[in-house]
């Protein structure tokens, strides 16, 4: 037989077996159907509000600390898994990959914050004295790289505001910004430092687009945008609005601290009856 055709046959056979391949690759679906409604989910824009219909507004500052049971889907997973990435792998994601959403270095999303400024809070190298292996008498210099993981971020400080329109007689809560916050050590103290600030509105998307584990139906995942909108999160108050700017742990202490927080959340709510008209 012509050696070219046989030749031609073997290239016919490796390209009819390369496309089988591809073909029974693309029909594998991990599950029972394709989930398409989640990563194409748009947020709900805010309500317009007039300053003429805030009849009554308070900020308030909040700690949302993710080892509460109820914040564990904030947490977990600590390494992404198909479909399931943890709140601060979303947002160093639409950081460092997408670029989708813009760090601040003050609350008052003032001073933004570079990719390298970003990188470096979690890429760190620093020079130590170690002994040479050649010659343990002998100390020698060595960059050692500490790499900070997604997972030591367990605490989240939350700035929102409370507001009521008269023109819908509705309070109103909407999150200005968050703030991941990692314990450092501060003069032999364990301190909770913040590493930048997001604006909330910005990032809607992103978390709009990001599943949320549901521990009764795995059909209906909801997304972070649906978690921080319904409240379905556990924090507590550390400073509101006062005209000292103090926060409530420079006047008060331990169990003072979250009685003192609590009271100010219930002074909130009865504003909320005092204003309604009948």
């Amino acid at each position: 037989m012509n050696p070219k055709k046989i030749f031609l046959a073997w290239i016919f056979i490796l390209l009819i077996a390369g496309n089988d391949h591809a073909l029974a690759q693309s029909n594998i679906l991990d599950g029972v159907y394709i989930k398409e409604h989640t990563p194409e989910r748009k947020y709900i824009p805010y309500t317009y509000l007039r300053e003429a219909d805030v009849m009554w507004c308070k900020r308030v500052w909040r700690i949302m600390d993710m080892r509460e049971k109820i914040n564990h889907i904030f947490y977990y997973p600590t390494e992404p898994t198909p479909g399931r990435k943890s709140l601060m792998e979303v947002i160093y994601n639409g950081i460092m990959v997408d670029g989708s959403i813009t760090p601040y270095e003050d609350e008052n999303f003032e001073k933004v914050k570079t990719r390298a400024q970003i990188d470096s809070m979690f890429h760190t190298v620093t020079k130590e004295f170690v002994p040479n292996p050649d010659n343990p008498d002998e100390q020698i210099e060595k960059e050692i790289v500490k790499n900070l993981a997604n997972s030591e971020i367990k605490k989240f400080r939350i700035k929102e505001d409370w507001f009521f329109d008269k023109q819908r007689s509705l309070m109103e809560c909407r999150i200005i910004g968050l703030c991941p916050l990692v314990q450092t050590d501060f003069a032999g103290e364990m301190i909770d430092k913040p590493l930048f600030w997001i604006y909330f509105t910005e990032a809607r998307q992103v978390f709009a687009s990001a599943e949320v584990f549901n521990r009764q139906n795995d059909s209906e995942r909801r997304t972070y945008e649906d978690i921080f909108w319904k409240r379905q999160f556990s924090s507590y108050i550390y400073k509101v609005n006062n005209v000292y700017d103090r926060k409530i742990s420079d006047y008060a202490t331990g169990l003072d601290a979250l009685i003192e927080g609590e009271n100010i959340k219930e002074e909130i709510f009865n504003t909320e009856h005092d204003l309604w008209e009948f």
